[in-house]
């Protein structure tokens, strides 16, 4: 015969964040090694929470005026973890499955008049060895106020697990619920453990179990990756403003060449200018010296050529003649 077995375990504020990203799956790297990446479509919620637990926390605290004092150290969620062993869901089917954890999460609701409004998150894992439960609850106590004589709710995990029976009480309750629902189980040994752990580790998840212990891997590699956060983020700073630095000098630098090819461009299109001027000037010059010589050489009545020739031998002979002068200066 399987077990119902239901366990609690207590959060501080500093707890929450790690539970919220190990049950909502938002770790990249788990401890755990029974968790099967490939299966986490298969996860459901049965109240989904969109927000870290932190948050979600004081959201529904504002929202209804929840009372109570609560200090660094105090604990202020409770989170049940509810499963049976792979036998006993291998057997019942996946349907029976999820009637199981619904009716599970009604019980939840109903025991100790808590109601589903301060239920953070339920989440059923089927990543993993067994199907479980993950649900995650403000342990509110409804009490009349000493002042006023009103109801309030107050949030206080002592006096919501007030009486050192109250987890036996817990497990009672719980399997009579089940059982009453058609669920075949077994109470399990009276005490707070069902049984031996290394049976336990049998039976279902011990990542799972191990909620109810100090020990939450996931919560302490998320304290070590946060840190391991904080030095990147500050080495990438460090980076990001060396390379800035780099930048403007090299944007100062390129802006100043930038100028200089502009001027060397506009000198460029100038000179061109002046150039294709010369050029017409020294066409029109050109023809104007052939005409010139024609019309000497019909006036004169000598050959063109004569006439060129002799040109350019006065042109060469007041040629050296300057560059006498010049040398002799």
């Amino acid at each position: 015969m399987s077990y119902a077995i239901i366990r609690n375990a207590k959060y501080t504020m500093n707890n929450l964040n790690g539970i919220y990203r190990h049950n909502e799956r938002k770790n990249t790297n788990y401890s755990n090694k029974d968790i099967m990446r490939e299966k986490g479509i298969k996860n459901y919620s049965l109240k989904n929470c969109n927000m870290p637990y932190s948050k979600a926390f004081k959201q529904i605290k504002e929202e209804n005026n929840l009372q109570g004092w609560i200090k660094k150290n105090s604990n202020v969620v409770c989170e049940y973890i509810i499963t049976s062993d792979k036998d006993f869901f291998k057997n019942i089917g996946e349907k029976e499955t999820k009637r199981f954890f619904q009716t599970a999460y009604d019980f939840v609701k109903s025991y100790k008049d808590l109601g589903e409004k301060y239920i953070l998150s339920a989440k059923v894992h089927n990543d993993e060895s067994t199907p479980h439960l993950h649900l995650v609850f403000i342990p509110v106590v409804h009490k009349k106020d000493a002042k006023s004589g009103n109801i309030i709710d107050k949030i206080s995990c002592t006096e919501f697990w007030k009486g050192k029976n109250s987890y036996k009480i817990l497990q009672n309750n719980f399997y009579s619920y089940m059982t009453r629902a058609g669920f075949e189980l077994e109470r399990g040994l009276e005490g707070n453990k069902h049984i031996e752990t290394n049976e336990l580790k049998k039976l279902t998840d011990y990542e799972v179990i191990k909620y109810e212990e100090k020990a939450n891997l996931e919560q302490e590699k998320e304290i070590i990756d946060t840190e391991e956060l904080k030095k990147e983020y500050k080495r990438i700073i460090r980076k990001f403003n060396t390379l800035a630095n780099h930048y403007t000098r090299i944007k100062t630098y390129t802006d100043k060449e930038k100028e200089h090819c502009r001027d060397i461009e506009l000198q460029y299109y100038s000179i061109k200018a002046e150039n294709n001027r010369l050029k017409k000037e020294n066409k029109t010059l050109h023809n104007y010296i052939e005409k010139g010589i024609k019309w000497i050489s019909v006036v004169l009545n000598m050959p063109f050529e004569r006439i060129t020739r002799l040109i350019n031998n006065f042109i060469e002979k007041d040629n050296k003649e300057n560059d006498r002068n010049k040398s002799s200066r």
